[in-house]
């Protein structure tokens, strides 16, 4: 029988975040014991009985319905990440059916990596879905790593991997000014993988050392929170170029084991794309000390 305890998790710390009114249920005057819904406000409000919900909530329930699952939603106010997330976590042997598991991927997509390597002063790199970093190029190591080694995406034993360094890594740290923002999107975004592949030994590991080496990582995971991140904007402060606003975009690769793409850019004429050239100039001072390789 599956594991439900991250259903219950989730549909817990959901209700949690909401009220009575929020879902258009009168409030009373008695006092409340905890905050947020109880189950049988959520069972009146979604058109369940409370035996079922409750069964549902406590993992006691195996098979449910398309039409519970969109009322539960529903009532629960959930964004389209969380509904998704929810049909992956109440159906876990779909959600590992669908989507194979391939083996752990021991380098970038060659045609890939000989892409970013164009991008002569545009920031990239490739990821796997644990946020293992298989390759960067020159400009993307120096952003987000460069006391690190260039090639250390080439060794599995000392790859980086973006929420490790995140959360355990000072100088990751102080790249981010926004810290505690950057790290809510990683946990959300990291939880979003978890439920996709509910049997990813890998990523279970990583989520156990993280939970075990970062309270701050620890408390966020049990909040449960769940976003999908794949656009957007990040404020950067370089040591060496300063501050920077600079967009990303990721893509998938295609046929590569769920490898993806992420490029960072900055907008024409403002301060963070001459914060840019200015990074990308260091690539070609050799006395700069920076010892990154162009390829």
């Amino acid at each position: 029988m599956p594991d439900f305890s991250e259903l219950s998790d989730f549909l817990r710390s959901r209700r949690a975040a909401l009220t009575p009114e929020e879902i258009g249920l009168p409030q009373f005057a008695e006092r409340r014991r905890v905050p947020g819904l109880r189950r049988e406000e959520v069972a009146l409000a979604a058109g369940l009985s409370v035996t079922h919900y409750t069964r549902l909530e406590q993992g006691r329930t195996v098979q449910v319905s398309d039409a519970v699952l969109d009322a539960i939603a529903r009532t629960l106010r959930l964004t389209p990440d969380e509904y998704s997330h929810l049909m992956d976590l109440a159906r876990p042997e779909t959600a590992t059916s669908r989507r194979a598991q391939p083996p752990r991927a021991a380098c970038a997509d060659h045609g890939v990596r000989q892409l970013i390597d164009t991008f002569a002063d545009t920031p990239a790199l490739v990821l796997d879905r644990h946020n293992d970093i298989l390759a960067w190029n020159a400009m993307g190591h120096l952003l987000l790593a460069m006391h690190l080694d260039f090639d250390a995406p080439e060794h599995p034993s000392r790859r980086p991997n973006l929420t490790r360094m995140l959360f355990l890594d000072e100088r990751t740290r102080d790249l981010y000014p926004q810290w505690h923002e950057e790290a809510q999107l990683a946990v959300a975004s990291l939880r979003l993988v978890a439920g996709r592949y509910p049997q990813d030994k890998q990523l279970a590991e990583l989520v156990g050392e993280l939970i075990l080496n970062s309270e701050e990582f620890a408390q966020r995971w049990a909040r449960h929170p769940v976003r999908t991140c794949v656009a957007g904007t990040k404020e950067m402060l370089h040591p060496l170029a300063g501050a920077m606003e600079l967009s990303f975009q990721s893509l998938l690769v295609p046929g590569a084991a769920g490898q993806r793409m992420i490029a960072y850019t900055a907008r024409v004429g403002t301060e963070s794309e001459a914060a840019l050239r200015l990074l990308s100039s260091t690539l070609r001072v050799p006395e700069a000390g920076i010892g990154t390789p162009v390829r």
